[in-house]
């Protein structure tokens, strides 16, 4: 005879394994710190205060 399983704990088992697989991608996706996500927003602010100042005045085209 076979080794007698609990369907409902294998169940169980094989769902928590799927949720910690899901998490472990969500942090690797979501996984960063408060200050890289300033320090991002920082770079990007920058930016785009560097871009706006290179833009030519369309009125003084004449």
């Amino acid at each position: 005879m076979g080794e007698i399983v609990n369907l409902n704990r294998a169940r169980k088992t094989r769902a928590k394994a799927e949720d910690k697989a899901q998490a472990a991608a969500n942090r690797v996706v979501h996984g960063r710190t408060k200050a890289d996500k300033a320090l991002t927003a920082l770079e990007r602010h920058r930016a785009d205060k560097l871009l706006d100042g290179q833009k030519r005045d369309p009125k003084s085209d004449d």
